[in-house]
């Protein structure tokens, strides 16, 4: 059964995707349960960063932030941070209401977040992970093309 879900091919009397159970569908289908996973994870984790942003329990998010965004921002590098706590927030939102769409949102978040760390020394690190975010939440977004529909679709 799994050689035939990865070829897109599925057994006789089993619909590809509008008359199968989802929970079929994830026990045959690996594609749908890397788009599950990856769909929870980026829904879970920008709420809680972004909820963290306000209370600071993981780390003091501010330190993150390059002297020359704090310096083009309204505010201080904590009002900043609540800013970006509220963006994050959505962007979790999104991804978990529509991931064809908000996984590139998510996508370009991180690379805003990758220029800020690069541009910061002492942080490479840190870019390189959220390089790698970067590139699941692609793959999220073009997992999500065979997987969530389009909002509207041609007739």
């Amino acid at each position: 059964m799994e050689s035939a879900t990865l070829t897109g091919h599925r057994p006789s009397g089993v619909s590809s995707q509008n008359g199968v159970a989802a929970t079929d569908r994830l026990k045959d289908d690996v594609g749908y349960q890397a788009f599950w996973m990856l769909r929870i994870g980026f829904t879970a984790l920008p709420i809680l960063f972004g909820l963290d942003k306000f209370f600071n329990v993981l780390v003091d998010w501010k330190i993150y932030l390059a002297s020359w965004i704090n310096d083009i921002v309204p505010g201080t590098a904590a009002q900043a941070m609540y800013a970006v706590g509220v963006i994050e927030i959505l962007a979790g939102i999104a991804v978990a209401l529509k991931p064809r769409y908000a996984a590139y949102v998510v996508a370009a978040w991180l690379a805003g977040i990758i220029i800020d760390l690069l541009t910061y020394s002492g942080y490479y690190d840190i870019a390189l992970r959220d390089f790698g975010l970067f590139v699941g939440a692609l793959t999220l977004a073009r997992l999500s093309s065979k997987y969530d529909p389009p909002l509207f679709s041609r007739s």
